[in-house]
């Protein structure tokens, strides 16, 4: 999302981020041809500046003292950023603990914590009221009874009703998805923000982390890796759809939604993940034996958007399909695996 605002707009894009997981500017800027050196023009304590013009200002640190710096002092912006405006015009607010199934079971009151920076946010939000604002909810947002074993549906963006039963969310991540996104609601209606929402399923892309099942089943394939071990038994399935295709549904919805309501990104079918074990194995031209660990964690049976409305309704289709955006992903884990193979 940074990349596309870089070289999409003229704008300053200011980028709040603790690398706790993130990765700081240094790594991939360059990687992505943006800059042409590796270091800041400037830094300040936390605060540096990126580029010529200085036009990315990124920020090190806590994302709630990034909030609590400007609710202190109306001229921060100016005076610690540097900035020229008073206010924001876009914010995109991916700001969330989060990682793979291991994280989300595994540690539920650490992902918890994502209560307090929606609350923290949206508080700032309606005071500072940027132009537009964008929330990404997810689709662990919806109750986890439709995601069964034997009864399992396309989840449909009305199977979430803030005005009736909202059923049971998956862990403490799906909470707080469901009550940022309850608090979007709230801001739209009560204050006048323009603020929309989305729903991704299961989003990956070529630099994905590691923590996630798609790179890291392809980083196996890519090392040949047989016996293949695969979380659960396998047939749980999810609905892939690459990053691309996420920022520019992402945009689409910031430029048609503004109540707070929200839409699902997906590509409305269901993939399990022993088909994706054979997408990559046959990218990889050999057949390994598959040993299912039933031991490790593996959510929900079948999570899968149902797509009417936004297809048929809204207007907006993924581009990148299932073979084309796991290739791309593939083709990096080899990449990534021949040079690990040249640093020993």
């Amino acid at each position: 999302m940074v990349t596309h605002l870089l070289t999409n707009t003229e704008d300053s894009v200011v980028m709040v981020d603790d690398l706790s997981v993130g990765i700081s500017p240094a790594e991939w800027l360059q990687a992505e041809r943006l800059f042409d050196k590796k270091e800041a023009a400037r830094e300040e304590g936390n605060v540096s500046w990126w580029g010529a013009d200085e036009r990315l200002i990124f920020y090190k640190g806590d994302f709630r003292n990034f909030l609590r710096s400007m609710l202190d002092d109306e001229n921060w912006l100016q005076q610690g950023l540097g900035m020229k405006a008073e206010k924001f015009s876009d914010v995109f607010h991916f700001a969330a603990i989060v990682g793979g199934r291991a994280k989300i079971d595994g540690d539920p009151m650490l992902v918890a914590l994502d209560l307090s920076i929606d609350a923290e946010f949206f508080y700032w939000a309606v005071r500072h009221m940027p132009e537009r604002v964008m929330f990404p909810s997810s689709s662990a947002a919806y109750p986890v009874q439709l995601q069964g074993q034997t009864e399992h549906v396309a989840l449909t963006e009305t199977d979430i009703n803030f005005g009736g039963n909202l059923g049971q969310p998956d862990m403490t991540y799906g909470w707080s998805k469901l009550t940022g996104e309850y608090l979007a609601r709230i801001a739209a209606e009560h204050y006048g923000l323009h603020v929309a929402c989305v729903r991704p399923f299961s989003g990956y892309g070529e630099d994905q982390d590691l923590s996630y099942p798609i790179p890291a089943i392809a980083a196996r394939a890519a090392g040949m890796e047989d016996t293949f071990e695969v979380w659960g038994t396998g047939k749980q399935g999810r609905d892939f759809v690459h990053i691309d295709d996420c920022i520019d549904c992402i945009l689409f919805a910031l430029d048609n939604i503004k109540d707070g309501s929200a839409i699902n990104i997906g590509s409305g079918k269901i993939t399990t993940f022993l088909e994706i074990i054979s997408l990559f194995t046959e990218f990889a031209s050999y057949e390994p034996t598959i040993k299912p660990l039933l031991h490790k964690p593996v959510g929900v049976h079948a999570r899968y958007a149902n797509m009417d409305h936004v297809f048929n309704k809204l207007g907006w289709q993924p581009k990148i399909s299932l073979r084309e955006g796991m290739k791309r992903v593939y083709d990096q884990a080899v990449k990534n695996v021949e040079a690990q193979k040249q640093l020993s």
